[in-house]
């Protein structure tokens, strides 16, 4: 067989030699052979037809008109899947090793077929500084961060400039639109400047249900009235619309959970511990996009003298005769002097906020989800001391311990007394932690019990008389105040906007 390189040896001796024969010799080639390449003018491969034929019989020929079929009226068939219905329907007519050839053939039918509409295409975009910026929800479960020793179930409002990819984060608790407020607010408030224009991919929580063709929810309209920033949304069921901020979402949580690997542990004493990591992280990685940012900053709109308060007012609601709220299908303790009244629930991301004619009278984290309930014993403890029957059947009694001491408090008092006088002693405990401190008392039980001594109440009032005071367990919630790694001056706050 002819080489290509005998070929090409054979068109250079051509010049040099005196005759074809001489110079089809030195090429190690007959003389007619020569005379075909040169002839022809082209090297062995290029002279080589293409193998269009089969070198074996199709199976699948008898059956093409029905493969087909299926392709056309569902392109989005696979091959394995056809594959495994002509077996079932022709027993013994196919053996496993033909689905590679099944697999070519459709796939040579969905490049050259054209009745049907191909792979989805995906135009890559020009981002213009200053213009979009684009927000999104990713869940953070995955990572394992665990705060004060517990699993801290969350996800990351996550914001990111569509020309710079200059990014920013609030952790938060759910896809709601204070969530949105809270978290977009941080990231300009940080940026210093505003874009032109904010997308999301149609939000399920903070935006109206896909195919509803109503707009933005009201309170999302004022805030973007208030950054005079044009809202942007994608299509119904089409995030890769979102594509920056979706592909920005893995980077990150990539990012994320090898700076946690690097820091070697991904549990935070605080919330705040680990909302300062996440600043940190934001600012190295937006260090190397400083030249594309200054361009942005530039032509950007400069922020409100103001932020718009992320709360929502929700109608008045009656406290209950068992000194309960309910907010958004979760039930919440109010103090028993308000049962009867109507107080005024300010709804925020992570807390919510109830008034009395206008004052302040609790902050109590916000419950996420539904149906669930948040008793605190300080509310009702003036009663259940008075009627210490209720407690044993109360619908809300696991909420009555706040501390694993507490319960096995309760449990001691138990085995040591009838029902009666046990419950009557562990509810003068609860007052006590109302009126002098739980951490207190919880200190005290925690030294009883890893002593081994028996539940004396007499004692345990001695001593929380002779205690000094600790800090006293507070069930409030105050706002979140990132730390800004820029150097910003903190913005007033104004009033909550009604819905």
């Amino acid at each position: 067989m002819v080489t290509n390189a005998q070929v090409r040896r054979l068109f250079r001796l051509m010049s040099s030699e005196e005759s074809l024969q001489k110079a089809a010799m030195k090429s190690d080639m007959d003389e007619d052979t020569a005379r075909k390449y040169l002839k022809e003018g082209k090297s062995p491969d290029e002279l080589k037809k293409p193998h269009t034929w089969q070198t074996r019989e199709n199976p699948f020929e008898k059956y093409w008109t029905e493969i087909t079929g299926m392709l056309e009226n569902n392109p989005g068939l696979e091959a394995k899947t056809i594959f495994e219905y002509l077996q079932r329907q022709y027993p013994g007519a196919f053996h496993d090793g033909q689905l590679r050839t099944l697999q070519r053939k459709v796939k040579h039918w969905h490049i050259f077929d054209k009745t049907h509409i191909g792979p989805e295409v995906f135009f890559q975009q020009e981002h213009k500084p200053g213009l979009l910026c684009e927000s999104d929800f990713t869940h953070m479960d995955d990572l394992g961060i665990m705060i004060a020793g517990e699993l801290y179930r969350h996800i990351l409002y996550h914001f990111v400039l569509t020309y710079s990819n200059w990014e920013d984060g609030t952790p938060c608790h759910s896809e709601s639109l204070e969530s949105l407020t809270e978290g977009l607010q941080n990231a300009l408030w940080h940026l210093g400047a505003v874009p032109f224009a904010h997308q999301t991919d149609r939000l399920t929580a903070a935006i109206q249900k896909p195919g509803n063709e109503l707009e933005f929810t009201k309170g999302y309209a004022q805030l973007l009235m208030h950054y005079k920033i044009e809202g942007k949304k994608t299509q119904p069921a089409s995030p890769n619309e979102n594509g920056d901020i979706e592909q920005r979402n893995y980077r990150l949580k990539r990012t994320i959970e090898q700076q946690l690997m690097l820091r070697g542990s991904s549990a935070f004493n605080t919330l705040d511990e680990y909302k300062e990591f996440l600043t940190g992280m934001y600012a190295q990685l937006n260090t190397g996009r400083r030249e594309k940012v200054r361009e942005e900053l530039a032509v950007m709109h400069e922020l409100p003298a103001t932020r718009l308060e992320n709360c929502r007012e929700l109608p008045p609601v009656r406290v209950s005769p068992g000194a309960t709220i309910r907010v958004l299908k979760n039930i919440y303790s109010i103090n028993s002097h308000l049962i009867g009244e109507q107080v005024n629930v300010h709804l925020y991301a992570d807390y919510l906020e109830v008034k009395y004619k206008g004052t302040r009278v609790e902050t109590i984290p916000r419950l996420q989800g539904s149906g669930k309930h948040d008793i605190q014993y300080r509310h009702i403890i003036d009663w259940l001391v008075r009627k210490p029957g209720a407690f044993e059947n109360y619908k809300y009694k696991q909420d009555l311990f706040p501390t694993t001491f507490f319960r096995i408090a309760y449990d001691k008092l138990m085995e040591a007394h009838a029902e009666k006088t046990a419950v009557k002693q562990y509810l003068q405990l609860l007052y006590w932690a109302a009126k002098t401190g739980e951490d207190k008392i919880n200190l005290i039980l925690k030294q009883v019990i890893e002593s081994g001594n028996v539940i004396d109440i007499g004692y345990i009032k001695k001593q929380a008389a002779i205690t000094p005071d600790l800090a006293v367990h507070q069930p409030e919630v105050t706002p979140v105040d990132l730390k800004k790694y820029q150097e910003l001056l903190e913005p007033e706050v104004v009033p909550c906007q009604l819905n």
